[in-house]
């Protein structure tokens, strides 16, 4: 018994130990995860509620400010006499030796001279940026309400562990300084959104008669802001391109530059792409997109663990609203590929060096035509059901635009006829006869007013020969679609229904 006594011995202090190290992990984990909870919580309250009367004066403060190092207050300093003309020409050509072989001195000195607006600047923003003011872009406005996180650090272009918790704006500046002394910066720690777009992209220095931006890069990954930002570019003629969406990609060889009517169905570019044509945008913007497509094995979206819905509602967990808070996985490498094809494709552009991306297929046109056939038919359903007199209907509107046309044709019906899946010679026509007059009329003559009532929801696509028999059996003569269709088409159509009514917000 007495030899087995140090063995014993051996083996409690041995437990001893093993409980100690639990209990100290268990302390440090809860002393981080209370860390965390306080740090998360201080971050919410710093960003005030869309209903606070002074949230955009307050969104626009700058956050936290770098505790500047002697190298950074050595940056600043030669980065401010730079600014005041006190930096060798010849060196900056140096520096730029190889951009300057490749674009060429015209091609340079537009480069040079360019004002480029960043909105967003996470992982795609930040990697964009970085390669403008290398590259020689001089004029840097960069947009972004958000701070460096911990988790920033597997994408950011520049953040180290000693910019958590610095806006993203401040880190971009503060690192790039030290790259390209010579880059004037504009820094903006604001979300977008519609109402601050003609201040946020004014030309430099806010005068009206300053520079306008030559390239607007619009790197959000936030849905409502994305939209608002392309519209507002697309409606008053400012160079913008889009990334979409970088995260759950992988392949690099899939990332191209192509037309925003001709991107592929990952979720952001599929939304991005519906709100827009409800808005009548459906080509003219440049879009870097992957092609990749998800699969067995492949990173996916992240669901909320089930103890997060018990907390509440889960929009409380988003720092601001409509904001996600689902996690997205990312692998770090892809979101940079995103932002340097997007700043290849400014730097191209603005030094007018030979550049083709993927064209939309000229689609304007077919709109046109499937518009005017809807013209057409809705003519002719008036007349059905009314009192059928030749003239009742001359003049009549029909509220329904192309980019409504290309919402419904290619993002509903997804360019097939719901009837036989055919995908040429498409239209658009009234699924079922309505049971009154579909005529609105304002005013008397000769300033009335005549339009149809016919709603996206009321519309499915079928070829022109499909759309002429169901015009003259169902719309003019009293077959019901019942009579007309099998139960599953009838099914389809009313899929379809569903969707089309619940976009319908968005026009």
């Amino acid at each position: 018994m007495a030899s087995l006594q140090p063995s014993n011995s051996k083996i409690q202090l041995a437990a001893t130990a093993i409980v100690s190290a639990a209990v100290a992990a268990g302390a440090i984990l809860s002393y981080q995860r209370l860390q965390q909870g306080e740090r998360v919580s201080r971050l919410k309250q710093s960003i005030p509620r869309p209903d606070e009367e002074d949230a955009l004066q307050k969104l626009s403060r700058r956050g936290p400010v770098a505790k500047l190092t002697k190298e950074d207050e050595h940056n600043q300093y030669l980065a401010q006499r730079a600014h005041n003309g006190d930096y060798d020409e010849e060196m900056i050509l140096e520096q730029l030796a190889r951009n300057r072989v490749f674009l060429g001195d015209e091609g340079l000195a537009k480069l040079r001279n360019a004002f480029v607006v960043v909105v967003g600047c996470g992982g795609v923003g930040s990697h964009a940026a970085a390669a403008l003011a290398r590259t020689g872009v001089s004029k840097l406005r960069l947009i972004d309400f958000d701070q460096v996180t911990l988790s920033s650090l597997n994408r950011h272009a520049v953040a180290t562990s000693n910019d958590v918790g610095l806006d993203k704006v401040q880190c971009l500046e503060r690192r790039l300084i030290a790259i390209a002394r010579w880059v004037r910066f504009d820094l903006r720690r604001e979300k977008f959104e519609g109402l601050t777009a003609p201040a946020l992209l004014a030309p430099w220095g806010g005068r009206p008669d300053g520079q306008k931006p030559d390239f607007v890069i619009d790197a959000i990954d936030n849905i409502e802001s994305k939209v608002e930002l392309l519209k507002y570019c697309y409606d008053h003629g400012l160079p913008v391109i889009s990334s979409m969406g970088a995260g759950t990609k992988s392949d690099p060889t899939r990332v191209t530059v192509g037309d925003i009517g001709t991107s592929t169905d990952d979720a952001l570019s599929r939304a991005t792409r519906r709100r827009l044509k409800l808005l009548g945008v459906t080509s003219g913007i440049p879009v870097v997109y992957s092609t990749e497509q998800m699969g067995e094995g492949k990173a996916a979206l992240l669901p909320l663990a089930e103890e997060e819905f018990q907390k509440g509602p889960v929009g409380d967990l988003g720092v601001l609203p409509d904001f996600r808070v689902r996690i997205l996985p990312v692998l770090g490498t892809m979101p940079a590929v995103f932002g340097y094809t997007v700043a290849n494709h400014v730097i191209l552009k603005i030094s007018g060096y030979p550049l083709d991306y993927v064209q939309a297929k000229g689609r304007e046109k077919m709109y046109d035509g499937i518009l005017a056939f809807l013209q057409g038919t809705e003519e002719k359903v008036v007349r059905a059901t009314t009192d059928g007199s030749p003239t009742i209907a001359i003049g009549l509107k029909v509220p329904i635009t192309t980019g409504d046309v290309a919402f419904l044709v290619e993002e509903v019906y997804k360019s097939r006829s719901v009837v036989t899946g055919i995908p040429t010679k498409l239209v658009l026509v009234r699924w079922r006869k309505p049971q009154e007059s579909s005529m609105i009329r304002i005013g008397d003559e000769p300033n009335e007013q005549k339009s149809s009532n016919v709603r996206l929801r009321d519309l499915v696509c079928m070829t022109k020969e499909e759309a002429t028999r169901h015009l003259k059996e169902v719309l003019q003569g009293n077959k019901s679609v019942e009579d007309l269709y099998s139960p599953s088409v009838i099914q389809k159509v009313e899929e379809r229904q569903t969707e089309a009514e619940a976009n319908e917000q968005y026009r």
